[in-house]
Formats: structure tokens, C-alpha cells, sequence
């Protein structure tokens, strides 16, 4: 018996005949995310578990053979963290895709990794709560994807990123184990945080079958304005002398002129491209007029040329749609697209949009950026033809120099896509050497055989 009739036939002694995927056509459906530049294999089977005892039989199988397992959620990543390697089980969890339980007392969530954001969010509103993280791709991406890459969202300013709500995981480990961690009570610890340990680890440390994540009661409706600025700089003003004046918003975005035409020309929202940047302000308070009022003075104060209140809860959905649909429309300007997420300090957001922009002219090249301005993670996102030998080239070193720019100004390499293939260079260069090898210490312990999610990261 080869070796991969072995893994095929162990396999599915412990899964459904229909969660184990064998047709190569079908298998490269599997193969990657998202994310441009980043290579990936040709895996030997896909698994589709929906169970977490699934999930053990996946890994005890993969341990013993010394197979290399990939785990997916809805490869909407954007870093190549979910790329399959040569020969790996790709672990797809989407099956996995259960609400097990909202506790309104308690304001917690109990799910599995499959369970799509929005359905989350959309599921917990009824009961009058809240569950706040809300990547872009929030329609498509899971909670299990949310939680490896540590996602981010537009209301991160006011609200923070995914790791502030997972209190507690069941996870499968390399050899098969289930581990439990953390907690459902409001306050706990007890030991090391071994959940943050997982939230950010893109599947290296061990497989999440199960979340416990924190709720909030609901907010009211958000109120939103546009503010036109003359430039970026300006516009970066402004959301310094926001947070300076300790408002805090519940989301505070930023888009340039290439992403507002971009948009525009996706949606046909005719949003203003003649403005060199437009700033979103929202407050989702009970009154929220006065406070949008002192933003919009701040904003004449930098240099808006117009501030523009909307008049209702669906005029601030529709701005927030535009700034969602940021991403999409920038690819559509040449087809392919590689989106950085440098978060700098906020104070050096200025330096970072103009930067970005002397990097785009030095290389020819179209590059939008839109930015979650009030935490300074900022979405650079370079436009270029694939078939285009040298313009791919250019493309990939002018990312290269976005990532050594954000550095420089006391930044990080990413601020929500997280690592995967497209950024191991520079994670070895942020974190120094010595950060590097504790780093690599902990995934020995949790995975000593190296099989789990191989070649991301480090």
C-alpha cells in the first residue's frame, strides 16, 4: 500500500465518506487564500470534519503518519496562511459551523470555527447584543479565520480586535489531544493565557473546535459624516486632533483619492473624487449630534473643505458599505492586488500615507490606500497586472517598501491579516533574533513534529 492510499484509508476509518476529498480538480479549489505572491502546494486530500472528535481522528491519523495539515476556514486571508503545502491534509472546518449557545446574563457566545462573522452578528442582534470584530469580508469569513489571523474591523477604534473577545477555546493539538483554555466567567487568571497564545497563531499551534467569545449589549444605530480634505496629510490631522480631544468614535476611516474613484467606479455611489482623501467619523451613542458636531469642527480645523453629516442610520450604512467595498474595487482597477496592513502610531499616519505615496510614484505604479485612520493600521494596496513580468516585479518591491517604511516609523508589519507566507521575512526582522527563537521555542512545545501549518510565519 503507498503512502498516500495509507492516509486516504486511515482517514476515513474515523470520518464520513463525504468529508474526505480525493479528486484532484477538486482539491485545487483547496490549494490557497487570497493573498498574490504567495506560493502554494498540492495537497494529497482534503477533510471537511464536523465534529471535533473529527477533528482528534484528523490529527491522531496526521501525527502518526508525520503529515503535514493545513487548516482553512473560508480562505478569504490575505497573507497565504491558509496555502497548502506538497502532500498535506488540507483540515477544512467550514462544516464545523455551529451556534451552540448566546447567554444574554453571561454575554458570551459559544461557537464553532466554521460559523460565518455576519451570521454571528446578525444571530446575537436578536437577543439585543452585540459580538463587535468585523473584518471587511465579515459576509464570508469565519470565526475560526478571524480568530488564527487575529482579525480586525472598521470599529476597532472604539470596540478593539478579535483577541479582546475570545475568553476561552477548546483546540486540538498536534497529536490529537483536546485542550480546553481560558474561561466564560467576566474575569480569570488563572495561569498562563495560553487562548492568546492561539488567537494570531494561523493554525501552528493547534486546530480551534470551539470559542467562547464575549458580547456586548447592542449599540445604538450608528451616525456617520464625511469630511472632504485637500490632502492626506490634512485628513491625518484631523484624526490626531480627534483622539487628542479624547472622542472616541466607533469607527474613524480613511480613504484616498485612488480608492474613492476605485469605489466609485464598483459601485457607482458617486462619491467625491475630486477631494484627496475623505475621513468617516460614526458614534454609535444615544445622542450622537453634539459629538458629531465637535468632530466636524476638528475636521474644518485641519483643512476640510466640506464635512457632510448623514441625515440617518441608512446614509451612514450606505457611506460604510463604500468603505467595505474599498478592497474589491481596487482590485478591479488592474486585477490583481497586493494589500498591506502597516499599523503605525497614530501620530506618524501622515508620515505613512505620504510615504506610501512617494513609493507608488518612485515605482510607477497605482497604489489606493484606505486605512482604519483611527487605530493607524493602514490598508496600502498596490495595483498591478499579473501577466505583466516587470510591473509584478515592481509591484512586489514596492510592497517590500511599504513594510521597511512602517518600521521605520516605529510600526508593525501587520495589523490584522496576520503573517502566513507573504511576511516571514519581515516577522524575523520585527521581532530580532531573539524574539525569533522564543517564538519558534513555543511552537516546538505544541507542535514538536512541525506538522501543523508548516512554512507560515517563521
Amino acid at each position: 500500500m503507498s503512502e498516500l492510499s495509507e492516509l486516504i484509508e486511515r482517514l476515513r476509518e474515523g470520518l464520513p465518506e463525504d468529508a474526505v476529498l480525493t479528486d484532484p480538480d477538486i482539491l485545487g479549489t483547496y490549494a490557497n487564500d487570497m493573498a498574490s505572491f504567495c506560493p502554494a502546494g498540492a495537497p494529497a486530500v482534503a477533510v471537511l470534519p464536523r465534529t471535533a472528535e473529527e477533528v482528534q481522528h484528523v490529527m491522531r491519523t496526521a501525527s502518526a503518519l508525520r503529515v503535514p495539515v493545513v487548516p482553512q476556514g473560508a480562505r478569504t486571508g490575505l497573507s497565504g496562511a491558509a496555502n497548502a503545502t506538497d502532500g498535506c491534509v488540507v483540515l477544512s472546518l467550514v462544516r464545523m459551523n455551529r451556534i451552540l449557545e448566546i447567554n444574554p446574563v453571561d454575554r458570551v457566545a459559544v461557537v464553532e470555527p466554521g460559523v460565518v462573522n455576519a451570521a454571528l452578528s446578525r444571530e446575537v442582534n436578536t437577543h439585543g447584543l452585540f459580538y463587535p470584530p468585523d473584518p471587511s469580508s465579515w459576509e464570508e469569513c469565519t470565526i475560526g479565520g478571524n480568530i488564527g489571523t487575529a482579525s480586525g474591523g472598521l470599529c476597532c477604534v472604539k470596540y478593539g480586535v478579535t483577541a479582546e473577545y475570545v475568553l476561552g477555546l477548546d483546540v486540538v493539538l498536534a497529536d490529537g489531544r483536546l485542550m480546553s483554555t481560558g474561561r466564560r466567567t467576566a474575569k480569570g487568571v488563572a495561569g498562563y493565557d495560553l487562548t492568546r497564545l492561539f488567537v494570531g497563531s494561523e493554525g501552528s499551534l493547534g486546530i480551534v473546535v470551539k470559542a467562547t467569545l464575549a458580547l456586548r449589549a447592542e449599540p445604538p444605530q450608528q451616525l456617520a459624516l464625511a469630511a472632504e480634505f485637500p490632502s492626506a496629510a490634512a485628513a491625518c490631522d484631523a484624526v490626531c486632533r480627534i483622539m487628542e480631544a479624547g472622542h472616541t468614535p466607533a469607527l474613524l476611516e480613511l480613504m484616498d483619492r485612488t480608492t474613492l474613484r476605485a469605489v466609485n467606479a464598483l459601485t457607482k455611489m458617486d462619491l467625491p473624487e475630486t477631494t484627496e482623501a475623505l475621513l468617516l467619523a460614526a458614534f454609535d451613542t444615544p445622542e450622537p449630534g453634539p459629538q458629531l458636531a465637535a468632530i466636524g469642527e476638528l475636521c474644518e480645523a485641519a483643512g476640510a473643505a466640506q464635512v457632510v453629516p448623514a441625515e440617518s442610520a441608512a446614509e451612514s450604512e450606505l457611506l460604510l458599505q463604500a468603505r467595505r467595498a474599498a478592497l474589491v474595487a481596487l482590485e478591479a482597477v488592474k486585477g490583481t492586488t497586493m494589500i498591506d496592513d502597516v499599523c503605525v502610531p497614530r501620530s506618524e499616519l501622515a508620515a505613512m500615507l505620504e510615504g506610501t505615496a512617494a513609493i507608488a510614484e518612485k515605482h510607477g505604479l497605482t497604489i489606493g490606500v484606505c486605512a482604519h485612520a483611527g487605530d493607524g493600521n493602514t490598508h496600502p494596496t498596490v495595483c498591478f497586472d499579473a501577466a505583466d513580468e516587470d510591473e509584478s516585479r515592481r509591484a512586489r518591491e514596492s510592497f517590500d517598501e511599504i513594510m521597511a517604511l512602517g518600521l521605520s516609523l516605529g510600526g508593525t508589519i501587520t495589523g490584522e491579516h496576520g503573517v502566513g507566507v507573504l511576511k516571514k521575512e519581515w516577522l524575523a526582522r520585527e521581532l530580532g533574533p531573539v524574539g525569533l527563537e522564543m517564538q519558534r521555542a513555543v511552537k516546538a512545545v505544541f507542535d514538536p513534529q512541525g506538522i501543523l501549518n508548516p512554512g507560515k510565519l517563521f
